[in-house]
């Protein structure tokens, strides 16, 4: 079956007036979230990140070596949830780690996602090859603005297909370059539908990142796909996750639209590197310059 054909069983997207109204409540409730012990959570939920054109085997090696020491300067904290980089720094980064952390490696043609698609298939293999246990990948952006679904759909699938079951997918929609609410759900119905293990909001590679606005829209899109299929999609929020206020917002997003069962590690991951510090100084309530 097309996969334009099984987006037709799902109701289509809120409008741009009920998002708004449904991002001004989430402000208010996430005011109670601004507390130590969810931004512990937000803290452990973190792939933290470095994707510059400056990273080098050294500079990736000091980062990933300071987020394995991370516990002997703060042994009453969570450590975050993988660290993330380029390909080619999979191996890196396990040199530096061993096997105490989780290794996320963009792939696919990241971030624009415009390469071959056996290109993009080799170099996700290869990032798993080298350790990588978690992959995030970029729908084609282009085929969805001029309505290819099912091209940019069976991309994914093809990826997911030649992947190992335990190794996590993740796929970027890069919901600021498709902007309205209907392509924003129906990226991440495509995404789920094709085998996402999580759909994520942006590569921050691009002006507008993450918002609370396409969370929304992606989180409502996560739980009907939910209740159709009964599979549970990651949601990770990245690209413009600054403070620890902004993790809050979105941790109350996906506990008001999800629900507690998505408030894991599992299922809930934010993109971040300046936010690790702003997050940790909130939880220690004084200046931390860690990263």
């Amino acid at each position: 079956m097309e996969y334009a054909t099984r987006l037709a069983a799902y109701a289509p997207a809120q409008s741009v007036a009920e998002v708004d109204a449904e991002v001004a409540r989430l402000r208010e409730a996430a005011h109670r979230n601004h507390n130590a012990e969810v931004y512990k959570f937000c803290y452990s939920a973190i792939d933290l990140t470095t994707l510059s054109c400056n990273d080098s085997a050294q500079s990736v090696t000091a980062f990933a070596r300071k987020a394995a020491d991370f516990n002997a300067h703060f042994p009453a904290l969570p450590n975050v949830a993988s660290i993330c980089v380029y390909p080619s720094f999979v191996e890196t980064v396990g040199l530096a780690v061993g096997s105490g952390l989780r290794i996320t490696s963009v792939g696919g043609g990241f971030p624009a996602s415009q390469t071959f698609l056996e290109v993009k298939a080799l170099e996700v293999a290869m990032a798993v090859e080298n350790g990588a246990d978690e992959v995030d990948i970029v729908l084609n952006v282009g085929r969805m603005l001029t309505g290819e679904w099912n091209e940019a759909a069976n991309e994914v699938e093809v990826i997911r297909t030649e992947l190992d079951s335990d190794i996590v997918l993740k796929v970027i929609i890069e919901s600021g370059a498709l902007r309205t609410p209907e392509l924003i759900r129906t990226a991440s119905l495509l995404s789920m539908l094709a085998g996402a293990d999580f759909v994520k909001t942006s590569t921050g590679k691009i002006d507008v990142a993450a918002t609370p606005e396409a969370a929304v829209v992606m989180c409502r899109a996560i739980a009907d796909y939910y209740k159709a299929t009964g599979r549970r999609v990651g949601f990770k929020a990245a690209g413009g996750v600054r403070t620890a206020e902004d993790a809050a917002l979105y941790y109350t997003i996906v506990e008001e639209i999800l629900g507690p069962e998505w408030l894991t590690v599992d299922l809930f991951r934010i993109g971040a590197s300046s936010a690790a510090n702003n997050i940790l100084t909130a939880i220690e309530g004084h200046e931390v310059k860690y990263y």
